[in-house]
């Protein structure tokens, strides 16, 4: 099984302990609403372990494009009453672990939910 595949694995089962086996050490997360690439495998944990709390139980992807490095995850869902559809650009190193993962968001009320929500996220586990 390669890494996007159990990355689908703890999105449907928010088994977040599978991450550690997916993630490099040099793990680069860019978010939405932070300005600066969040750099290391511990941050990027704490980020995704956020993201899980703040998207409910509707999130779901609705198209991924893939090749051997690269995936493109297009998803949706809704929070507080606000449609939110975005992409998660995901790039595996020559070791076939996440060595990037970016997400990108739209449209601007989803973004200003998110950054909001993940404000408060961030706050209560970190």
């Amino acid at each position: 099984m390669n890494s996007i595949e159990i990355w689908h694995q703890v999105v449907q089962t928010q088994d977040h302990g599978l991450l550690d086996g997916i993630l490099a050490e040099e793990c680069v997360f860019y978010s939405p609403v932070v300005h600066t690439p969040q750099v290391g495998k511990a941050v990027t944990l704490l980020y995704l372990s956020a993201a899980a709390h703040v998207f409910n139980k509707d999130f779901r992807y609705t198209r991924e494009i893939s090749d051997d490095r690269n995936s493109t995850l297009e998803f949706e869902c809704e929070i507080d009453g606000i449609f939110v559809n975005g992409v998660d650009l995901i790039t595996l190193n020559a070791e076939g672990l996440i060595s990037e993962f970016k997400v990108m968001i739209r449209p601007l009320k989803a973004i200003n939910i998110l950054h909001k929500k993940m404000g408060e996220m961030l706050q209560q586990i970190g």
